[in-house]
């Protein structure tokens, strides 16, 4: 008993649809499309090249027309964490920051963080400073280059 062309790409169909029904993510959606669009051309009596150049064709074509559609709904928005959102904001030092005394506070949209300084050199009192990061409730900073003026 051989296997006919048309069976072949019917087997291939459901093969690639249950490794799809398999995972959680778009992996042989695209093989599906192809499998079927090759069936329908071995069911036409085409030769075995033209079947396979069809799989392939309507393969890559359903990947570079649906992933990016999919992968626009599908993937979730990556939405910024307060700690997050403050990096780069603007501040004012409350409290002069001297990271070998431990102290130093800014101001960052009407709140007081810890603050040291990211190079180690102490920064007075008023001075605009930009947070470069953030290290669990301490925020590293540094003097804005227009506040030194």
């Amino acid at each position: 008993m051989s296997l006919s062309y048309p069976m072949l790409w019917l087997v291939l169909l459901v093969v690639f649809a249950g490794v799809e029904g398999l995972t959680a993510g778009l992996i042989s959606i695209w093989f599906c499309a192809g499998s079927l669009a090759a069936l329908f051309a071995a069911m036409a009596h085409t030769s075995i090249w033209v079947q396979v150049g069809v799989f392939a064709a309507v393969s890559f074509l359903a990947m570079a027309v649906i992933r990016p559609i999919a992968k626009k709904h599908w993937q979730p928005t990556i939405q910024k964490t307060n700690v997050d959102s403050i990096l780069g904001s603007e501040g004012l030092v409350t409290e002069a920051i001297d990271n070998i005394r431990g102290s130093g506070q800014v101001k960052i949209g009407g709140i007081l963080w810890t603050a040291r300084s990211e190079n180690g050199s102490p920064i007075e009192e008023g001075a605009l400073v930009t947070v470069d990061r953030v290290e669990g409730v301490k925020v590293l900073v540094s003097v804005r280059n227009d506040s030194l003026s």
